[in-house]
């Protein structure tokens, strides 16, 4: 019953999201997966190692990391699965890895700042969501840089965790979350973790692969319903311009956003001081993002949003009836 566990989750946290009182009482999710991943760092990751030794302690640190939450998940949704109304409880914990208005409201902050109270504000507000150097940003990048979190947050927050969720329960949700999560943190091409991580950024290349194509197509969808974007162009971004990523994942959603707006996206900025030179996504050319743009991204962003809901729905329905 995975896929009915999926659309509940969907609907219950799109409905009341996590509360801050729950977080401020008990933290949540990824609070406590992050400090697991915190513990492991300090223990395995040994500067005086190899780095060949420094790649296997970083996937034995990954084992454990999606081992024992996913087994943790696994026996939890085993104990109340046979219950009355057991797989809404599982639904109302699975929902807490889902971020569905979180997301939107983030994004949303940007363009109310940059509207209200101008570039500075703008740059704060998107500093919550993207880390690159936000005072290298002029409004246009702000802009731009809010819509790509929008789009690669889309598919690795919404997306790729009822994916997950849909073929592997609550244990395959809580696996993929506690992955993203360990290369959101140890990921990274430093020194520190270039071998630690390599693991963790590797299984994260890898687990974001049915996801972003699956997110990319539903930003194609939506821009069939959404007045004034273009899906043709958005469709002709994702065959042209997904490849071009130095992401294999992030590429696709936003190539789709980037054309269904005519915008654009990616291209070289700084990350930490140092700069990234990347491939632009998109045929926006010279046209500059606006706060207007962004709203437009969370047009389609909805309704692409509600296409997955639809069918993830339409799945699951299926799977009642063939069960």
């Amino acid at each position: 019953m995975s896929a009915p566990l999926a659309f509940l989750s969907l609907l219950v946290e799109l409905a009341f999201g996590y509360p801050d009182r729950l977080v401020r009482a008990i933290g949540h999710p990824v609070i406590w997966i992050g400090h697991f991943i915190s513990l492991l760092d300090r223990t395995l990751n040994r500067p005086a190692a190899t780095d060949r030794a420094r790649r296997i302690l970083g996937c034995i640190a990954l084992i454990l990391l999606v081992g024992i939450p996913a087994g943790m998940a696994c026996a939890l949704e085993a104990l109340v699965g046979a219950l009355p109304f057991g797989i809404l409880f599982t639904a109302v914990v699975a929902s807490s890895l889902l971020a569905q208005g979180s997301l939107a409201s983030h994004v949303k902050a940007v363009a109310e700042a940059l509207e209200h109270e101008g570039l500075s504000a703008g740059r704060k507000a998107v500093s919550m969501i993207v880390g690159r150097d936000p005072e290298r940003l002029d409004e246009a990048a702000v802009c731009r840089a809010a819509i790509e979190s929008l789009a690669e947050n889309f598919s690795d927050g919404i997306v790729a965790p009822a994916f997950w969720l849909g073929v592997g329960g609550l244990a395959g949700g809580v696996a993929y979350k506690a992955a993203n999560t360990a290369d959101s943190m140890i990921g990274h091409r430093s020194p520190k973790y270039l071998a630690f991580g390599w693991a963790a950024a590797r299984f994260d290349d890898l687990i974001n692969l049915p996801a972003s194509r699956l997110t990319a197509m539903l930003l194609v969808t939506a821009a069939c319903l959404v007045p004034g974007a273009n899906p043709r162009a958005a469709w002709r971004s994702v065959l042209r311009d997904a490849k071009k990523h130095r992401s294999p994942n992030a590429g696709w959603p936003e190539a789709a956003m980037a054309g269904a707006l005519g915008l654009a996206l990616n291209g070289p900025r700084a990350y930490g001081g140092v700069m990234v030179d990347d491939a632009f996504m998109g045929e926006g050319g010279r046209r500059e993002a606006t706060a207007v743009d962004i709203r437009r991204a969370l047009q389609l962003y909805w309704t692409a949003d509600a296409l997955l809901i639809a069918l993830t729905g339409g799945v699951a329905v299926a799977m009642i009836i063939i069960g």
